[in-house]
């Protein structure tokens, strides 16, 4: 078994439109604000770079900037999110994030929002997963199976949407969401592959094996 990363060792990048002579947080009151952290290590050798903003034109900036990558015209994140060929999005038992994203004005495209938790169970039992945690740790590495253990799960929730989020938060989120685009891509892999093994079976493929020599 694989062991876990080492410490992390990130840097941070701030950027907000506050009076470099008044620094004073407010809990629970909004205030835009961007955040870069660069060298966030997960599982294996892997790191991600991860952009926490509360200003629609940045994430718009960094949008357009994926797309251009991708040999595409510049996009906005809510032409991304209603987009009904390129992209899917995943999440894990999705209905609050639903209701999170109404609070900002955006919607996922229904037809292409994916519901982990729906999708995918417990192998040889059926019994549904309780956090996206144990999915990863499944399915990606067992690294994932100790995230929530680095947030205070009661306390920390409460920031979301509301205040300036600290470091270990937006690495919390980078990686979940990391972990959710993964899990997901695994699933459908797995998902794929029993499918044409089914098909392969249905056939009688394998009552008429073919040997070259």
């Amino acid at each position: 078994m694989a062991e876990e990363p080492s410490a992390k060792r990130h840097h941070a990048e701030m950027s907000d439109k506050r009076s470099n002579l008044v620094d004073i947080k407010v809990p629970g009151k909004k205030r835009n604000y961007t955040r870069t952290l660069k060298g966030v290590e997960f599982h294996g050798k892997e790191m991600l770079e991860i952009v926490c903003t509360s200003e629609p034109d940045k994430a718009d900036e960094v949008i357009s900037r994926l797309w251009r990558k991708l040999g595409g015209r510049p996009k906005r994140l809510t032409d991304m999110l209603q987009h009904d060929k390129l992209f899917t999005f995943a999440g894990f038992s999705i209905e609050s994030d639903k209701e999170k994203l109404k609070l900002s004005g955006m919607e996922i495209n229904p037809k292409k929002f994916i519901d982990i938790q729906r999708k995918w169970r417990v192998p040889y039992t059926g019994k549904e997963y309780g956090s996206l945690t144990d999915v990863a740790a499944s399915v990606i590495h067992p690294f994932y199976k100790g995230m929530k253990n680095k947030i205070n799960t009661q306390e920390d929730y409460k920031l979301w949407g509301t205040s300036e989020l600290p470091d270990n938060l937006i690495e919390y989120a980078g990686v979940d969401a990391y972990a959710a685009y993964n899990s997901w891509f695994m699933i459908d892999y797995i998902i794929d592959g029993s499918e044409f093994a089914k098909e392969r079976e249905a056939n009688n493929f394998y009552d008429h094996p073919y040997c070259p020599f």
